[in-house]
């Protein structure tokens, strides 16, 4: 079974509004980039195809219609970002020759295409009372592998691996059947053999599962005892991280296995000393069934024969909240009309709120209605946004005091970032770059520590 690595499986829905902006579609391709699925919002799918190929779902739908927030749009979701904007484009006849700059950042006289009222404020109400239920029914988990939604991309991941390896004729198939995937076989002592598995490849990007608690299976079993084993590793034939768990026969149970319970194994022996598990980075997932528990033990549950495993799903659990919709909102949206506002200091799009429609005004209630929805959020302020390659540290900052600029993309994986961090539930902040330092310095555990 030793294969090309695998694309990482499905991993529930995060569903980007706004999928064909500027941001938008820097998060997608974020989003897909760390294994993801990835459904694209968008009002026009032609060009929703045009700007974001062929690898991506599209949706159609547009937020200002509430009537086109259909179940097709939220099926399986577990995280929304949002990152609907109004239309800005310089004003008709600017030309470069009447081009402005401030803090060091080129822009034209700007104008409105749309009305900020139903794109910054109702649109994103619209999406957040739609989306509300759909997210409630999500919380806290994580879907890794759905038996329940057989694919052939599922069928070419796993693979069997016996100790027919080792010289042993144990035998044994992974069948997917319409509602969970059947382990099963016929498991023999016979040439000091006595195992049976099934294994993932290798995924081509490791999944990131630190801001859970462990893995939750949902099983029916025969009433024997099972080896879960996770590693971290690319080797094939390393270190193995390992849980025991019995089944019940013939009936459907749920079992949970925290990260700190994993034990090292390597071929059955335990690794003293060796470091806990690492979760933010998992290469491959395996379900066995063998003769020996560790060290030389004996499985208290084992006989050799038929056996049969069924799954139904394979998943992250933990009792810890993660934002669950992540607003791309703006610095500066509180300081519209502010007492003791020096207007000639602030940025661009604060001296002319009024003439774009009251643009910011607008996004400020938008994030109201995200605030007021119960679901965990995290809202991001950025200043000014550029065209510029990422890769600078971000500062983050509350108060709505703070000015400067950052790119599109080092905000799109802010984004994705937020969605896995338990620390930034429920925050509301502002954000720019630094204007020396690189990302090889960015401490994210502390940029997210520093907003709880």
């Amino acid at each position: 079974m030793n294969q090309p690595p695998a694309k990482a499986p499905a991993s529930g829905v995060v569903l980007v509004a706004g999928a064909t902006g500027g941001v938008g579609k820097r998060v997608v391709r974020q989003l897909q980039q760390r294994g993801y699925a990835v459904r694209a919002l968008v009002r026009d799918a032609k060009r929703g195809r045009e700007t974001l190929g062929n690898d991506v779902e599209l949706v159609e739908a547009d937020l200002t219609l509430p009537e086109t927030l259909n179940t097709e749009v939220f099926k399986d979701i577990r995280a929304v970002i949002c990152c609907t904007g109004t239309r800005v484009q310089p004003i008709e006849g600017d030309t470069p020759n009447r081009e402005k700059y401030y803090q060091g950042i080129k822009f034209y006289l700007p104008e409105v295409v749309e009305t900020p009222e139903y794109i910054e404020y109702r649109g994103v109400q619209n999406l957040v009372k739609a989306a509300t239920p759909y997210l409630k029914r999500a919380r806290n988990q994580r879907s890794i592998f759905d038996f329940t939604q057989p694919s052939e991309e599922i069928a070419r991941i796993w693979g069997v691996v016996d100790d027919v390896v080792m010289g042993g004729v144990s035998e044994s198939s992974i069948r997917l059947m319409s509602d969970a995937a059947l382990f099963s076989g016929n498991v023999s002592t016979a040439n000091s053999g006595g195992f049976a598995s099934v294994r993932t490849r290798n995924f081509e990007v490791p999944l990131d599962l630190s801001a859970y608690e462990g893995i939750e299976l949902r099983v029916k079993g025969d009433g024997k005892r099972y080896k879960f084993i996770i590693r971290s590793e690319e080797k094939w034939d390393g270190v193995g991280y390992c849980y025991s768990f019995k089944t019940v026969y013939n009936t459907w149970t749920t079992v949970r296995i925290p990260f700190a319970d994993l034990i090292p194994v390597f071929r059955a022996k335990t690794l003293k000393d060796y470091p806990p598990f690492d979760s933010s980075r998992v290469t491959s997932l395996q379900l066995m069934l063998s003769k020996f528990e560790y060290d030389g033990e004996l499985n208290p549950d084992f006989s050799p024969g038929f056996f049969q495993l069924q799954i139904e799903s394979i998943q992250t659990y933990s009792d810890r909240l993660l934002p669950q919709f992540v607003m791309v909102s703006s610095a500066g949206v509180t300081r519209p009309g502010k007492p003791g506002l020096n207007l000639e200091e602030e940025p661009p799009a604060v001296r002319l709120n009024d003439q774009l429609g009251g643009i910011l005004t607008w996004k400020l209630r938008g994030e109201e209605s995200v605030r007021d929805s119960g679901i965990p959020y995290a809202i991001v302020r950025p200043c000014a946004l550029t065209e510029e390659p990422g890769g600078k540290v971000l500062i983050a900052d509350r108060g709505d005091t703070i000015k400067g600029k950052c790119s599109r993309d080092d905000i799109a994986e802010l984004c994705v970032r937020a969605i896995e961090n338990p620390q930034v539930v429920n925050a509301t902040f502002e954000v720019k770059e630094a204007e020396t330092q690189d990302r090889d310095s960015q401490n994210w555990d502390g940029f997210f520590a520093s907003l709880q």
